[in-house]
């Protein structure tokens, strides 16, 4: 088989309020301490791919041994995930999976535009300073459950190496599987970041070979 690539798409349904922390030009009295990324032309929030990509590669690297650095992982986890150059005797190995950022689906952006609500909603926590038992209220952003972003990955089939197409959709799944059981984003210890993945699809967009499907 030569060389091909192979989509990965579906949807990511956010089952609790989702932090994934953007930056703001200036701080206005009143604003939210910790605001979502968003996309700079609609103004929507986002899950951007570099998220995806490192908590995932994160999951699964944690679920096949201890790695000291993202360089010496796994080569199951190198080889979907790569790594840099590291000055020595290693030379860099691109990822085989691409990872795309990943905007609201239009039909339920439309469907909450009608019915007035809002895409994000303001937490506020509490820091508690334990000699002084002072509270420090902060706000975060969070991009509402029920909201679906549409997901979008591409896996590049390597010539010569269609024996490892298996097993490393195989640790796709696993990967997907540990983050619906993890979180995704930040304050996932107090609740936040719960996601789900649904109405997964794979197909051969350039080249064809064997077929591939996920577990999930």
């Amino acid at each position: 088989m030569a060389y091909g690539k192979i989509l990965i798409k579906g949807e990511i349904e956010v089952v609790t309020g989702l932090h994934i922390g953007g930056t703001g030009s200036y701080s206005a009295i009143g604003a939210v301490d910790s605001p979502v990324i968003r996309d700079s032309i609609s103004g929507n929030p986002i899950i951007p791919g570099s998220s995806l990509k490192g908590k995932m590669r994160a999951l699964i690297q944690k679920s096949i041994a201890a790695s000291s650095s993202h360089n010496n992982d796994p080569k199951e986890v190198l080889r979907l995930f790569g790594s840099s150059n590291d000055g020595k005797d290693k030379p860099s190995l691109p990822s085989r999976l691409t990872f795309r950022d990943c905007f609201i689906k239009n039909e339920k952006l439309e469907e909450l535009r009608k019915a007035n609500i809002r895409l994000t909603e303001v937490k506020t926590e509490n820091t508690i300073d334990r000699k002084t038992s002072i509270a420090n209220p902060r706000q975060i952003e969070r991009v509402i459950r029920g909201l679906v972003f549409d997901f979008e990955m591409i896996y590049d089939v390597l010539e010569g190496k269609e024996e490892e197409l298996e097993e490393d959709f195989k640790n796709i799944s696993k990967a997907m599987i540990l983050l619906e059981n993890d979180y995704l984003g930040g304050h996932g210890s107090r609740g936040s970041g719960r996601i789900k993945f649904n109405n997964l699809v794979t197909k051969y967009i350039y080249g064809n070979g064997p077929e591939v499907k996920l577990e999930v």
